[in-house]
């Protein structure tokens, strides 16, 4: 199964960036500190409903554990995304298209 980035890279327009793109930036930011205690509480709710389903009583702890990795590995991924800068990944050509002096074909003048 490939790997879905949690956030798109977006493309730099010839557009000025304003208030409304740096405010989507902070949105994205703003997920992190969102995103682990939310993931712990749901894994908590889903453990202790199984819990009281299935007549057990450390379910609701392992929810707690699995959820609070999940969200962790998934603000991991989003604070690696944001870090990215586009700007630098738009510049870098391919080592093969240049116009350097080495290669077979000589890469200097012919006279």
């Amino acid at each position: 199964m490939p790997y879905h980035r949690p956030i798109p890279d977006s493309k730099q327009s010839g557009k000025d960036p304003g208030l409304f793109s740096a405010w989507i930036e902070a949105e994205k930011l703003m997920q992190i500190a969102l995103v682990l205690p939310c993931a712990a509480f749901i894994g908590w709710l889903i453990g202790a409903w199984l819990d009281h389903r299935l007549h057990q009583s450390w379910i609701a702890i392992v929810g707690i554990v699995f959820g609070g990795v999940s969200g962790l590995v998934y603000a991991i991924r989003v604070a690696l995304a944001a870090n990215k800068d586009p700007k630098l990944q738009d510049d870098i050509t391919d080592p093969g298209q240049g116009s350097g002096g080495s290669g077979k074909d000589g890469g200097g003048s012919t006279s």
